[in-house]
């Protein structure tokens, strides 16, 4: 089968923990899996969020091919201000010819997200990165509450997509705790099997 998709923007290296984690719990089920990032648009000419962008530096950008070949796809944004950022706003409007296509038609897909504070807008980050993908027919799934971790978090964690509370200074960004580390696990490990059932009924 096609790989799972991991495709994420990242400055500080918050979501690029959640999106590793997701492409873990992939893995377990024998699935291939790709981890990618989106262009930047250099959203600040601050040298301190720069500097942070090396988060992303790493991995490569994720290619139109890549897109439509995917059996699955895990989409991941840092909050900002309640919304996905704009590098990963600005992919998605550039699938025009992909939705023409219907290339994303019928496939699994999750999001995620990680935000500097408790309320910083993290499930309404969710759900703007979940329209686009709806509009594309995508298949949105997210976690259900037999995932015992997120009964108890008191950190990330959401029914719409697995989530990380950074509370983070430049220097010494937070690991991700052990609920958020089994919840993006299990959510990664989720949009495996649908893929994986998808492709055996093709």
């Amino acid at each position: 089968m096609q790989p799972v998709l991991v495709l994420y923007y990242s400055r500080h290296g918050s979501t690029k923990r959640l999106a590793d984690a997701i492409a873990q719990g992939i893995s377990s089920q024998n699935v291939p899996v790709i981890v990618r990032t989106v262009k930047s648009i250099n959203e600040s000419s601050s040298t301190s969020e720069d500097v942070s962008d090396v988060a992303s530096s790493t991995v490569p950008e994720v290619t139109i091919q890549e897109l439509e070949q995917c059996s699955a796809l895990a989409l991941g944004s840092p909050t900002r201000f309640g919304n996905m950022a704009a590098p990963v706003k600005h992919f998605l409007d550039s699938t025009s010819s992909q939705w023409l296509k219907g290339a994303l038609i019928d496939k699994p897909a999750c999001v995620f997200t990680s935000s500097s504070s408790m309320h910083g807008g993290q499930e309404s980050t969710l759900l703007s990165m979940m329209i686009p993908l709806i509009h594309h027919g995508m298949i949105i799934c997210g976690i259900p509450y037999s995932e015992p971790e997120l009964h108890n978090t008191t950190m990330g964690g959401s029914p719409y997509g697995v989530t990380h509370v950074a509370h983070h200074s430049l220097s010494a960004p937070q690991q991700l705790s052990a609920d958020e580390k089994a919840l993006c696990f299990a959510q990664g490990k989720r949009l495996a099997t649908f893929a994986k059932r998808l492709a055996n009924n093709d």
